[in-house]
This record gives C-alpha cells, structure tokens and sequence, in this order.
C-alpha cells in the first residue's frame, strides 16, 4: 500500500539524518572500468576533490603511483577488500587511509570514516552499560563456574537480582536437570577452549510451562590469552520451537494417517498422532450413519446427539480417563461440548471450571466425576467434516499439560482433524463401494450348485482384504445335455463395482453359450467376442477399453465317455489328482486372455480315470505378497498329495495353507471328483436309413426301459423315439444312432450325419407333418441340438417317475 508521506514523517526522517552525519563516511562508486561514478560530502572532506572533479575519471588519478594494467585475479574474484591504500590528496600530498570494498554489481563501493574514533577511558564503562542493557540473556562465569556478572535480562528471567546470583553456579540456580548439560557445555569450553551450544527446555521458576532456550558458552581471556571464564548467552526460542512442533504434527499427521481404508483405524491414528504432544486425552467419535458407508443427515443436529466411539488415547496406561467403551454409542446431551461444536459446526474452545464441571454433572455425571478426578482443565472438539458432510468430532483434552488450548492450538487442531475426516471419508465410501460390490457378485455368483450325476462338486470364494477391493472372480458348474457338466472359473482385471458388473456379463453369456453346447474353443472364441464389444461400448468416464478383461478356464466332462474337454483364455492350469495320487498340471494351450481379439482358442481332450479329482482356481490362490507363482504351484502340490474323501474338507484345507494373510486379490476355488456312467446305465443302437425301421427303435427302447424299471416312461419315450429317428432318417444322413442314458433323468438322442439343425414350426390345418418336434417340446423337460465333430445329435430330456430306480 502506497500512499504521499505526512508532514510527521519527515521529521522523523530529518531526525534520523541528524543523528547519522553521513558525511563522516567518505564514499565512491566505481565502475568496472575503473571509472569513478559517485563521490559524497565525505570523499571532499577526506581528500579535498568535489565530486565534480572526480567523477566521470578514471580513478587510478587518486593514486600516488602508477597503477596496474588490471587488477590482480585475488581482488577480483572477491565480494568484498579491507585493507589500507595510499590516495592523493588535492593538495598533493599522500595520505594513507583504511580502505574497506563492498563488490558493487561490476564495479565497487568504496567507504573509509573521515576521522576514525579514539578508544576513550569512558568506553569501559560504555562497555559495561552495553553488557547490562543487552537485549538478550547473559552472563559472566569464573574458572570455578561461579556466576560473576549478569545483565538485567538474565535477572528478569531467573527472577532475582546479580547481587543475590553472585558466586553461584547454574546447578545451584536452577533446578532442573538441564542444568547438568548446561554447566557440562560450560566445563567443555574451558578445557578445549572452544565455543559450545546447547538447546535445553527449562521450567523456571515462575513461569506457567516449559521454556526452550538456545544457549551458547563463550571462552573470556586476557591479554596473554589466559583462560578467565566463560560468558553464557542465551536466547529463549520456545515461540520457535512450538511453532516447529506444530509442523512436525502436521507432517506427522500427513504420514500417519489415512494407511488403510479401515475405517476405525484411521480414527484411532489421529488420536494417537495428538497424543502427548498436542494433547493428554483424546477421543474421536462418529455418527452412527457412517459406519455402513451411508451419508450422513444433512443439516446441523437437534437435540442430543448420538454418537459412536471409535478411537481414544491417552498419556495415561488404559485410557482410565475414558467413559465411553470403545464401540459404544452414547448420547451427549445439547449444551455438551461435542454437540455445541456439531450443532455450530466450527471448532470450540472450553476452559473447565466449576460451574462448567456442575453443568456436566448435571446431565452426565459419571464424565463430570473422571473431569474432576484426572484435573481436566481445557477441551478442544473439533468436528470432523468432508466434502461437505459432519461425520463427527474428535475432542482433545488436558489434564497433564499445564497450558490452556489457545487459537493457535485451535487451528492446529483443525487442520490435523480435517486431514483425518478426509480419510475416514474415504474409507466410509470405500466401504460403501465394497458393500455395494460384495452384494452384487454375492447375487451373480451360484447361490446353490445344481444337482448332477458326473460329478461331486466342493467351491470357495474368497473377495480381497479391504485394501485391495472386490474383484471378479467368478466360478460355474453348468449341466450340458447327455449327462455332460460344464466347469467354468474366470478372473476380470480390476477391482470393485464396474468388476463385479462385468463379472455377471461374463457368467450370463457363458451360460447362454454353453447352453447352446458349444465346444469349449468356440465358446471362448464367442465369449472374446463379447469383451471386445463390452469395451467398445465403454463409457469412457468410468472405464478405458483396455481396463476390460478377464481370464476364463472351461472345461466339459462327459461321465459316459470319460473324457475331458478343457480349453482357456490367460487363464492358470488346471491340476489333476488321479485316483493313484498322482498329480499334475494339465498342459492345456495358454491362449490369450479374453479382450486381446483376433487371436484362436484350442482345446485338449484327455480321459479321466472314475474318481479322479479336478482343482480349478483363479491366480489369487498362488499368487501373494512375497511369493511367485513357481511356490505357490509346489504349495497347491503339497496340499494335494494329501487328499480327503470330502471335498469340503480338501477346499478348507487349500485356503488354509494357500493363504496366511489376507488375499490382496480375490479367490475362486473349484474341486470335482469325477463319476462314470458304465454300460448299465447306457444303451445304444445303430439304426440302418429304412423308416421301416422305426418299429425296431421303438421296442428296442420299450425293452430298455422296462430293464431299468422305468415302464412309466415308455409311452413318451417310444413317442420321442419315433419323433427322433424318423427326422434322421427322412431329413438326414447315416450313420444313425439310437442313444438312451439312466442318469438322474431319462435322455433319448439320436445322431447322425448331418450338420443341419432340426427347429420348430407351426403346421398349417391340413400339414400332414410338422407336429412331431412340437411334441417332443411339450412332453419333454428340455430338447435341444448340438454339433458333433460328424454330424449333429438331437436330444431329448424327461423327468423320472418319482418311483423308478435304476
């Protein structure tokens, strides 16, 4: 701010110059070449040249002798020359003066007194007044630590006069054990002879707290450089010091708080970060709202005010100080110092006294007898606000630190208290976030496996630690027709909701494709096909087309046939348990993960002996903190060659040893134990391409089924039978085969040579055909078509009577 000078300004300004006689300096500028640019009233009186004879000259006419071509490079390259010079004076004479240079950009700035001051009797004593009346604290010591003089700062802080100080050592006027080291630094100085300095927190007596000092012990001697004591100096940097405490909180506070999403546990480090320094008790309490990650009410509270404890700490073992439990709700009634500071929403200061203690008592007097007993004598609760939400307060008491909060401490409280509301806000909504997402894969993954006859089936799902968030991890058991299951296990990339989401995508399309029976290859293929799409049509503000994509494992068993067909994309290995213990890894072509595009899928068959167990899983079982997947292969190895009839026991037993922390990515595990089909429950026919035939394949099935005690079935079975074969034979190409399997339900197919599939149509009123497939849908639980590597087989599903057996 600017503004024209008052008429008492210039006075002060014209006292000031009469006090300094700037013109008993003389000074001079010159140039770097040598040019003298400035001359003052003082440079006249000292040679006798006005300014207007010198400047603009080369300022080598000054000198009695002929100067240097240039000066010497020691001169030059410094900031600053002390020294004496011989100049000219205007009436020729030489006349040698003490010099001191100032580098002045290029050039120099030259000043030397006009006349230089004496010493004078009367300086001692001006020495003397100058040691009193010095500004900060010191004293004079003997050989013996002995205090010999101290100037009146030094009395104002010991509080008592030098008369009464004399002959005392500091140990002696001071007690506190800071003391010790001072007299030490004292001793050091005068058997090395070199200065020492300290820093010491002293409580002197007389003041309220704690005083931090920076002290400093100089050697004295005499004439002949003997040692005659040592002068203390010291200066009280508390105000720094506190200062350079509150920032070291602050630090303190921005590292310590908010290491994890948990959300008491960032409460309980702001409390531990105020305690001791800021604060002897502290305690920090939520709404109640917050905890399952919801918003809190909006607007300030009305009445009493319901809040949580999450955290507390103390100087003291236990928190003794502490009413509330830890995790307990409670109500602190309107006038109490949590609900004014929620209700005004702004930090508040409380100084405790007796009536405010009696207003305590009234309401809640078990707080009111713990303030009185542990001396509680200053409150500060700040509440806990984020982006625009109050989640609660945290309150910071003292009982054992003598000082009363003051404004300073108040916005220290505040900023250590906005740091730690940020992050409990973060960790409110990541919370919400993992709710959200644990109960949307909880609905998209199988709630119950379904019943089928091929194989005995054991699963786990493991989400990730908190830290880490919901994943998609997915698994599926999907029952195929001709007694064939499906087992399906995949991985999406990334974590949380858009993961789940995309999870359930993934698991519906799948199931889609596998309905139609596509081979595992072509099923990977189509599903790949899918991703691609998915993150085509990603919305940019939330996901990137690359952060869409997933591994997937999957793998049809057929229990008549034994046979195993297995295919994935990015996805880890299969292990196989044979009946013998044996195990391996299955060598199934990796394939590209899902998302790539462009790229083939193939597929490995094998045949699995009855009984032999399959271990599928998604990479967060071998994959941990610490550990490469090379080990957690030999640990999934380990655990396997010790199996168990129950399949529940062998998934508890891999989580168990697979995974000793917490998962930092989730878990799918998927354990099967294989059953077979023999020939009892299986029947086959060849059947020659004569419609005459069809009467054979009827009572071929009749005889069949009347061996398997399922003569009930035989009206609609004979009926899809003919339906069948006659489509085969009519529309078809040989070779045909009549195929019925006893499983948990009755499954008639016929296959043949042709690729084409059959479908349903409406006949028309006078259609002599048409009709036979729209019989077998109504009479039948479920019919369907699938490709062969040959041809195609239809087939046809029925429940059993409630009273078969096979």
């Amino acid at each position: 701010m600017t503004g024209t000078a008052s008429a008492g300004d210039e006075r002060r300004g014209a006292s000031s110059r009469e006090i300094v006689d700037e013109a008993s300096t003389a000074s001079a500028t010159v140039d770097g070449h040598g040019i003298v640019t400035a001359w003052n009233e003082g440079a006249r009186r000292l040679l006798g040249y006005r300014a207007a004879e010198v400047t603009g000259r080369s300022v080598a006419a000054l000198l009695p002798d002929p100067a240097p071509a240039e000066l010497p490079r020691s001169v030059t390259s410094l900031r600053r020359w002390s020294g004496t010079v011989t100049l000219l004076h205007r009436d020729g004479r030489p006349l040698t003066v003490g010099l001191l240079a100032h580098r002045d950009g290029d050039g120099w700035l030259l000043v030397s007194p006009v006349n230089r001051p004496a010493s004078l009797p009367e300086d001692d004593a001006f020495v003397r007044r100058s040691f009193t009346q010095a500004p900060c604290t010191m004293a004079l010591y003997d050989t013996g630590l002995r205090l010999r003089r101290a100037n009146a700062d030094m009395e104002r802080v010991m509080g008592l006069s030098e008369e009464a100080m004399r002959g005392l050592r500091v140990t002696e006027l001071v007690r506190d054990p800071e003391s010790e080291r001072t007299e030490a630094g004292m001793r050091r100085v005068l058997e090395t002879g070199r200065r020492q300095e300290i820093a010491a927190a002293l409580h002197l007596v007389g003041q309220e707290r704690q005083s931090v000092w920076s002290m400093s012990f100089a050697p004295v001697r005499d004439a002949e450089g003997r040692m005659e004591g040592v002068l203390l100096t010291a200066h009280d940097v508390t105000e720094q010091h506190v200062a350079r405490q509150r920032l070291l909180l602050v630090n303190d506070a921005s590292v310590r708080i908010g290491s994890t999403l948990d959300l008491a546990r960032t409460a309980q480090e702001l409390a531990d970060v105020a305690v001791p320094w800021f604060a002897d008790f502290v305690t920090v309490d939520l709404l109640p709202a917050i905890e399952g990650g919801d918003d809190p009410p909006q607007g300030p509270p009305h009445g009493p005010v319901m809040l949580r404890r999450v955290a507390c700490q103390s100087v003291l073992d236990g928190c003794p100080e502490a009413v509330v439990r830890l995790g307990a709700v409670a109500a602190y009634p309107a006038g109490s110092t949590a609900a004014e500071c929620l209700t005004a929403g702004r930090p508040l200061i409380e100084h405790v006294t007796p009536e405010a203690l009696d207003e305590v008592a009234r309401h809640t007097p078990q707080r009111a007898e713990r303030m009185r007993r542990f001396g509680f004598h200053s409150v500060l609760a700040v509440p806990m606000r984020a982006r625009g939400l109050t989640l609660g307060v945290a309150t910071f008491s003292r009982h054992r630190q003598p000082k009363l909060f003051e404004r300073d401490d108040l916005l220290l409280g505040e900023e250590i208290t906005a740091r730690a509301a940020v992050c409990i806000d973060n960790a409110r909504r990541y919370t919400r976030e993992r709710s959200i997402a644990l109960t949307l894969q909880s609905s998209l993954l199988p709630q119950g496996l379904p019943e089928q006859a091929a194989l005995d089936v054991a699963s786990r799902y493991l989400p990730a630690g908190s830290r880490a968030g919901v994943g998609g991890d997915w698994f599926d058991v999907i029952p195929l027709s001709g007694a064939r299951v499906a087992l399906v296990v995949g991985d999406v990339v990334g974590h949380g909701i858009q993961a789940s989401a995309t999870m359930g995508r993934l698991r519906t399309a799948v199931r889609t494709l596998a309905d139609v029976d596509l081979p595992p290859d072509e099923l990977l293929t189509h599903l790949d096909d899918l991703v691609n799409r998915l993150a085509a049509g990603a919305d940019s503000a939330a996901v990137t087309a690359g952060d869409i994509g997933a591994t997937c494992l999957y793998a049809v068993y057929d229990p008549v046939s034994r046979h195993c067909t297995v295919a994935r994309a990015g996805h880890p290995v299969p292990a196989l348990v044979t009946p013998g213990g044996g195990i391996e890894f299955l060598d199934v072509p990796a394939g590209p993960p899902l998302g790539l595009g462009g790229l083939p899928f193939e597929s490995t068959e094998l045949e699995l002996a009855e009984g032999s167990l399959l271990v599928l899983y998604t990479n967060g079982l071998i994959e941990a903190r610490g550990r490469d997947i090379d080990e957690g292969i030999d640990a999934l190895s380990e655990v396997l060659r010790r199996p168990t009839e129950d399949l529940e026991a062998t998934c508890d037993a891999l989580l168990r040893t697979m995974l000793t922390d917490p998962p930092s990515d989730d878990v799918a595990l998927l354990v099967a134990r294989t059953h077979a089909l023999d020939a009892s429950h299986v029947a086959t026919w060849q059947v020659p391409p004569d419609p005459a035939i069809v009467a054979d394949a009827r009572k071929n099935a009749s005889r069949q089924l009347s061996e398997w005690g399922l003569d009930e079935a035989a009206f609609v079975t004979e009926l899809v039978v003919s339906e069948l074969v006659t489509n085969a034979i009519r529309h078809a190409r040989p070779p045909i085969e009549l195929r019925l399997i006893h499983d948990r339900t009755l499954v008639c197919e016929v296959s043949d040579g042709s690729s084409t599939a059959p479908h349903l149509r409406r006949a028309r009123t006078f259609d002599e055909g048409g009709r036979g497939l729209l019989l077998v849908a109504q009479l039948t639980q479920a019919w369907g078509t699938r490709q062969t590597a040959d041809g195609k087989i239809i087939w046809a599903e029925q429940e059993l009577p409630t009273d078969g057996s096979g």
